[in-house]
């Protein structure tokens, strides 16, 4: 009997400690994403003060997309404060239909301030009809981590690109950009939590080492996969799901 109670005991335990785990890694992660959003918001108010000639209807939009990026910011906020109060036990996924074309068009406007900063360029190859079924919200964000990165460590002056290619079973994105190589010990460790392969340039840019577990663990969530791959200076990133059988479809919509 006391061994029962001691077994009892040491599983509760090391729920409470898996528990406890999740609930930092949750935090952690909405602290990283409550970064995106607002560099967004100084990045727009920072070209409408520094111009004072930008046309009424540029202008709107600069507006709209600070008060968009705002607005999630308060969502994330909120968010993060219901973690903090509550023990979760899970990261809870809601499946839906997303149209690709629209979300990354999306992602663009909110780089459009960084990407001109650093003289670069984003182009999007999405083919017609590219509709996946997944967390909008967690595919978003996983998203949003990959261009970060893409765009942060690529040279000045160069292209991003994001390919959405429909196959028979599967889609794919690809990410592909141009920067200093990563050496092949480091490569699979990109993916661990808090590991900054460029420690000094991460830590000036509030860099936490997050954005590519997150992006693997919000991608795995959900039946994906995430893996890069590299040829001396090009970087290609890819994120790949199974589309859902017809009957899935169905009970979704």
């Amino acid at each position: 009997l006391l061994l029962q109670i001691r077994a009892k005991e040491q599983k509760q335990l090391a729920m409470l400690e898996k528990q406890t785990r999740q609930k930092h890694d949750l935090i952690s992660y909405l602290a990283h994403d409550m970064k995106t959003p607002l560099a967004s918001v100084i990045g727009y108010l920072n070209l409408l003060n520094d111009v004072s000639d930008v046309p009424k209807a540029q202008r709107d939009t600069y507006i709209r997309i600070t008060l968009d990026k705002a607005e999630r910011l308060e969502q994330l906020i909120d968010e993060f404060f219901d973690i903090t109060r509550f023990n979760l036990h899970d990261i809870v996924v809601s499946r839906g239909r997303i149209a690709l074309d629209f979300l990354l068009e999306q992602l663009k406007e909110q780089f459009y301030p960084t990407l001109l900063a650093q003289h670069k360029e984003l182009k999007l190859d999405i083919a017609e009809g590219s509709v996946c079924y997944g967390d909008a919200d967690k595919l978003a964000r996983a998203f949003n981590n990959v261009l970060k990165n893409a765009i942060s460590y690529s040279y000045p002056n160069t292209v991003i690109r994001v390919a959405v290619k429909q196959e028979a079973e599967h889609i794919l994105l690809e990410f592909h950009n141009q920067g200093d190589e990563i050496p092949e010990q480091k490569l699979e460790m990109i993916f661990e939590k808090f590991f900054r392969l460029d420690k000094a340039r991460s830590t000036a840019s509030g860099g936490a080492g997050l954005g590519l577990a997150i992006v693997k663990s919000f991608v795995g969530l959900q039946g994906g996969s995430f893996h890069i791959e590299t040829e001396a200076d090009l970087f290609k990133a890819e994120i790949r799901w199974a589309l859902p059988g017809e009957e899935t479809v169905k009970q979704e919509a």
